[in-house]
């Protein structure tokens, strides 16, 4: 059983994404490859859907063990390769909670490389997360 969605060319290089749970939103071509920048573009979504995959996987186990994850964030950047273009490069910084027991860490800093997302990006992409424990 597979998850649904679509998308419609709007003009302009933006296109319409719509879940089968009827959320929806915009993407952009980004401003160095001839669009508008006004939104995510479809390679910005992968940079997202990955920190937030990583993000999300922590929770969950955080659920599980009984922490608390509320206030944790990240910031992510992404950098492109031009030959061929595509993604090159993700920079990932997480902020995790302070409470989190120094012997668990290590746990949840692994699961940044185990989460599906992960798993399904191409091996030469060079992706770096790393982790403070301020939230």
């Amino acid at each position: 059983m597979g998850v649904h969605m679509s998308g419609t060319y709007a003009g302009s290089l933006r296109v319409t994404l719509t879940h089968e749970s009827g959320a929806s939103f915009n993407t952009s071509a980004p401003k160095d490859n001839n669009g508008d920048g006004l939104s995510f573009s479809p390679t910005d979504l992968v940079v997202a859907s990955l920190s937030s995959c990583i993000l999300t996987t922590m929770a969950m186990k955080a659920d599980k063990d009984g922490y608390d994850f509320s206030g944790t964030h990240f910031t992510a950047e992404k950098i492109m390769s031009q030959e061929p273009r595509r993604v090159g490069e993700i920079r990932m910084l997480f902020h995790l909670p302070a409470s989190l027991p120094e012997a668990q860490r290590p746990k949840y800093e692994r699961i940044a490389e185990l989460c599906p997302v992960h798993k399904s990006l191409h091996p030469d992409i060079r992706i770096t997360s790393n982790f403070v424990y301020d939230a």
